[in-house]
């Protein structure tokens, strides 16, 4: 399935039409070039989620835990600065990705063989300015 974005104000339909479409699935995987607006979805995302705290790229922490509606957990992992999958095993990732919380990952090809098998995979590229969300369930 794709899904077209052709402008920044359109990325909360956008994040709203992925969270319809992915439904229980939480562990989703985010692939895509640097700037490819991983982050950006992955934000609104979180925000349709009932997030309210400041939400960033984990670019340096690994993983941010955020708090959305109804208590439910969310985790914003970038593992692009990892060397190799011993250390996600060093932080415990089996933790995180086996608690039934919403798993957003960016650069999960650098963990390839740690990831369940039943995550979603969206791919997200920028072309002249247009976004397109292609997720493979």
């Amino acid at each position: 399935m794709q899904l077209i974005c052709n402008n920044i104000s359109e990325i909360p339909k956008l994040a709203k039409q992925v969270l319809a479409t992915i439904q229980n699935n939480k562990i989703i995987l985010f692939y895509g070039e640097m700037g490819a607006g991983k982050t950006t979805l992955i934000t609104e995302m979180c925000k349709q989620l009932g997030v309210e705290d400041a939400i960033s790229s984990p670019t340096f922490s690994i993983v941010n835990e955020y708090l959305g509606a109804d208590n439910q957990t969310i985790y914003h992992f970038d593992f692009y600065r990892i060397e190799s999958e011993e250390e996600a095993y060093d932080f415990g990732y089996e933790d995180y990705l086996y608690s039934g919380a919403y798993c957003f990952i960016e650069w999960p090809q650098k963990i390839e063989n740690l990831l369940p098998k039943n995550s979603v995979s969206l791919y997200v590229e920028q072309n002249l300015g247009v976004s397109t969300v292609t997720l493979k369930i």
